[in-house]
């Protein structure tokens, strides 16, 4: 081996990335969502490959291309449940990976955490693409109303809807650009997944107890690479599970009625991973207010490197600071019912309410935690 990472340029970047990397010795099951994220973008990947031999990005084909498949291709059914869940489980890896960075303050490493903000919009945005390819009713009215957002900026919004649309309504054209974006952005996240690792690597990992571990390291393999497959295997338990005894559980049942733009449905709703943006969008009574809330709900994570310092990182010994991370937990859950409720009373002033204090952990959690140190 050493042979090898010796004179080959490639083994050598693997060796260091994946076997003699130093890794704090203390760092917790926290910190196995990193490699559950890039296992679930594996997955992701090539599941979407072999769907995308047999589909057909047009309006009059995509709903009964993707229903022939289930009973014409082997296993297509495996690997359609398999991706759609499979992005169920990608934004739950995310969200825990993102609330674990706060807690823990790993936010402090400017680089990585941009980075990784920046994987989560191309992710929301690769995910919003492939909902709307089946052509299901939800699909269509979904990607007619989001599009429809972007006529609230000023000056330009009618000209970038109708660029989006590739004409004046969701149809064709909208379909085969949504598809090939849909195959393209997946690579641009593998790419910036590296990029994120590459930081990581050059700033090193935190940790639980938020100190320096320079002096208390061990090699990752084969310390965290067993680690991590144990926590592959809890991963992959769950979504067979899912697919194979309740494939369709967390679809929306409007989603097996092909497409129709003259029958709107009662209540549309985006999937569960996006509720909780959707109920903020919804929560502003100005078109315009809405779409800028919706975009600060995610934006608001590149403002967490800037807020203010601790003496301490992470939140671990901060009570207050701990208090209101629990609290906004229970806001995210909040905000996500909400969304699913029509938009009626009381659930238009409940989201106005959770909307801001979802806003209001970020302001209040630095200042917050610096009271704290001054008091101790």
């Amino acid at each position: 081996m050493y042979k090898a990472s010796r004179f080959s340029p490639l083994v050598s970047v693997v060796r260091h990335t994946v076997i003699t990397l130093p890794t704090p010795i203390n760092i917790s099951t926290w910190w196995n969502f990193g490699s559950l994220l890039g296992v679930c973008l594996v997955i992701q990947i090539f599941s979407g490959l072999i769907l995308s031999l047999h589909f057909t990005a047009h309006t009059d084909l995509s709903f009964y291309v993707v229903i022939q498949s289930f009973g014409d291709v082997y296993y297509n059914w495996w690997f359609r449940a398999f991706h759609a869940n499979g992005a169920s489980f990608f934004f739950i890896g995310l969200y825990l990976h993102i609330a674990r960075g706060l807690y823990y303050g790993s936010y402090v490493f400017k680089e990585v955490w941009s980075v990784g903000v920046v994987i989560l919009l191309v992710v929301m945005a690769s995910a919003f693409l492939g909902y709307v390819l089946p052509w299901g009713q939800m699909s269509f009215w979904g990607a007619t109303v989001i599009t429809s957002l972007f006529s609230a900026l000023p000056v330009i919004g009618s000209d970038v809807v109708i660029w989006l649309w590739g004409g004046f309504s969701v149809d064709n054209a909208t379909l085969t650009r949504f598809f090939g974006l849909h195959f393209v952005l997946p690579f641009m996240v593998a790419g910036l997944a590296g990029l994120h690792l590459f930081f990581l690597h050059d700033q090193g990992s935190s940790n639980p107890l938020g100190v320096s571990s320079d002096y208390n390291k061990v090699v990752f393999h084969h310390y965290y690479v067993l680690k991590d497959l144990v926590g592959v295997c809890f991963f992959l338990g769950p979504l067979l599970g899912l697919v194979y005894f309740n494939p369709w559980l967390l679809g929306d049942p409007e989603n097996f009625i092909e497409g129709n733009p003259l029958v709107t449905p009662h209540h549309i709703q985006p999937e569960w991973y996006f509720l909780f943006a959707y109920a903020i969008l919804r929560a502003v009574p100005n078109k315009l207010g809405g779409v800028v809330a919706l975009a600060a709900a995610v934006l608001v994570l590149f403002y967490m490197p800037f807020s203010p310092k601790t003496s301490i990182k992470g939140l671990s010994f901060y009570p207050g600071g701990k208090s209101l991370f629990f609290s906004m937990i229970g806001v995210f859950f909040l905000l996500t019912w909400a969304g699913s409720k029509p938009v009626e009373e009381p659930y238009v002033v409940i989201s106005q309410v959770l909307s801001f204090l979802y806003f209001a952990y970020f302001i209040l959690i630095g200042p917050v935690t610096r009271i704290q140190d001054k008091l101790l």
